[in-house]
């Protein structure tokens, strides 16, 4: 099966907008060299960080971290029975990675999230020192299958956004206290449908005042003004039955924070949202890309793209043109050979273009790759200077760099 390039919205979408031309679509564009690291499975997430400090940028996937700008020199940050190849039919210990100093000592440390519902842990740089990098604890009970890392609060420091005994919050280090567990801050209610494999979570500012607010696949939940304050008020909305990664900016430019996110990260499904305000209040108007699939395979529907589960999803400007664009893919084998949606269609790894064309706006997509995908999570930052977005992705297919070429 072969993807084009191009997007047709067809008038069934009553809320879809119109497309651009495929001419449009192609114009800066950036071309990838394609960089094996590993074919085994190590981890479905991935990290980018400096960790032998010497000015380049390194990747890690799993329990090895790889030395840039080639990626050939691998150097092992843990061990144990968890430092292994998994079987790709079923599951690793890691299903994201995170970079940050958190003892501060100015070194690129790594936080791992492991099989949902387990203990997360951060482990130390050895700063050169060789040997396996020590462990420390993070957060127990790590809740759902795509966490995300955002400074919520706005004081210059990163928290890790997930799921806990039913309650949706963040967890943040401590500077004073950087080996003891970080605090949870619960911004819910406990609430049976946040458990170990919930799908849906997100951040960024909704209302516009400034403050950084939540998402989950039913609603959004409003940061106060006093963030300690339990719960936050809760917004409810259907972004999505199974959502992953939702990101949050402004697709169309009116100067309103939209939300994109998969409707099913383990089926068809993706989708952008439009924020409108309505007497005074917040709501979303649906603009479907890849429909469900009782509605894409129906033979009067056409021209999407038929890639399922978009497991993990990063906006970042991969153009230049100053628009945030969606890195995602389809996870390969989330389930297993037989499982879910497609497991044996290609794993296309593919950006979104924000094209705005007038008063129309619409996602144009562009295929990077057909063998490789998205795990859970993964990470995207400009490894060789040239000031285009890198793409590192660790999945169930081994170890991946997306290196542009200018």
């Amino acid at each position: 099966m072969r993807y084009r390039p191009f997007l047709c919205l067809v008038p069934f979408f009553a809320l879809s907008v119109a497309a651009v031309s495929v001419a449009e679509a192609q114009v800066n564009v950036p071309k990838y060299k394609k960089i094996v690291v590993s074919d085994k499975f190590h981890a479905e997430g991935s990290a980018i960080g400096d960790f032998n400090k010497d000015g380049i940028p390194d990747i890690a996937v799993g329990h090895f971290w790889y030395e840039g700008p080639d990626f050939k020199t691998r150097h092992q940050i843990w061990d144990g029975p968890d430092a292994r190849d998994f079987d790709p039919r079923g599951y690793s210990n890691c299903f994201g990675m995170f970079t940050g100093d958190f003892n501060g000592d100015g070194w690129d440390d790594i936080l791992v999230c492991p099989h949902p519902g387990a203990e997360g842990f951060w482990y130390e740089n050895p700063k050169n020192a060789g040997g396996m990098w020590k462990k420390h604890p993070a957060t127990v009970e790590l809740g759902n299958e795509s966490q995300d890392f955002a400074d919520i609060l706005g004081i210059g420091r990163k928290s890790l956004l997930f799921n806990r005994n039913g309650y949706l919050g963040f967890a943040t280090p401590n500077p004073e206290k950087p080996y003891e567990p970080w605090d949870f801050f619960a911004v819910s209610n406990q609430d049976g449908r946040f458990q170990r494999y919930s799908h849906g979570l997100g951040f960024g500012d909704i209302t516009g005042n400034g403050k950084i607010d939540m998402l989950d696949w039913a609603g959004w939940w409003e940061q106060p003004a006093d963030p300690k304050t339990t719960p936050w008020k809760f917004h409810r909305f259907p972004f999505a039955d199974a959502a992953a990664h939702m990101l949050v900016y402004d697709v169309d430019g009116d100067g309103l924070n939209d939300v994109v996110t998969a409707l099913h990260c383990h089926n068809y499904g993706f989708a952008w949202y439009k924020q409108v305000r309505k007497d005074g209040e917040i709501t979303f108007e649906r603009n479907v890309l890849i429909p469900r699939s009782d509605q894409l395979f129906d033979p009067s529907v056409t021209g999407f793209p038929k890639v399922s589960q978009l497991h993990a999803l990063v906006a970042v400007d991969m153009n230049g043109d100053g628009i945030p664009d969606v890195v995602t893919g389809k996870r390969f084998w989330a389930h297993g050979p037989d499982g879910d949606a497609a497991p044996g269609d290609p794993a296309v790894l593919m950006w979104w273009e924000t094209k705005r064309d007038g008063e129309n706006t619409t996602l144009v997509p562009h295929i990077i790759d057909e063998d490789s995908g998205v795990g859970t999570q993964f990470a995207v930052g400009d490894l060789n200077g040239d000031g285009v977005p890198d793409i590192v992705i660790g999945n169930k297919k081994g170890a991946f760099v997306f290196l542009s070429e200018k």
